[in-house]
């Protein structure tokens, strides 16, 4: 089948697509990416207050402090994934030239996000949630839609870029 499909390919020239999920559904939005670190802000937040209490129980303390730990090294790593998957997939050469800034917010968001795994930093994590927000006001441009910056309505109630729809 392959074989057939490759062959009717080379003589009509059938236009690839490529998506995010397989599914060319052309749904790409940097908010997951903006959660996604607010929640690393947040862990930070979290394990820092409770690191600060006395233990009264080794085993709960140990337990609820690696629970934290992993859920901010696991949103982190789904923010890089998340900006990835825009600028690889959605990003083209006309983007990038007309935004020449772009590929370096991107890597910026890449050592930010590993920072922010490696270290209990809240700085990182403010400046990951900063360096994304760059990124979605470049996403939103490119799209034609103005933006407007807002606080969280949750904590740790950082201020983030939304979409004007």
């Amino acid at each position: 089948m392959r074989k057939i499909l490759s062959a009717i390919d080379k003589k009509q020239a059938f236009d690839q697509v490529r998506a995010h999920c397989d599914v060319p559904c052309g749904i790409y939005d940097p908010i997951t990416a903006q959660i996604a670190a607010l929640t690393v802000v947040r862990m930070v937040d979290l394990i820092q207050d409770h690191t600060s209490k006395p233990v009264d129980d080794a085993a709960e303390y140990y337990n609820r402090l690696t629970r934290l730990v992993n859920a901010k090294e696991e949103h982190a790593e789904k923010a890089k994934h998340e900006v990835r998957v825009i600028w690889g997939d959605f990003i083209k050469d006309s983007h990038l030239e007309a935004h020449p800034q772009l590929n370096g917010i991107v890597h910026k968001i890449m050592a930010l996000g590993s920072e922010a795994r490696q270290h209990v930093s809240r700085e990182a994590g403010v400046k990951l949630v900063e360096a994304i927000n760059s990124f979605a006001q470049v996403f939103w441009d490119i799209k034609g839609v103005a933006t407007k910056k807002a606080k969280a309505p949750y904590a740790p109630n950082l201020e983030l870029l939304y979409p004007v729809l």
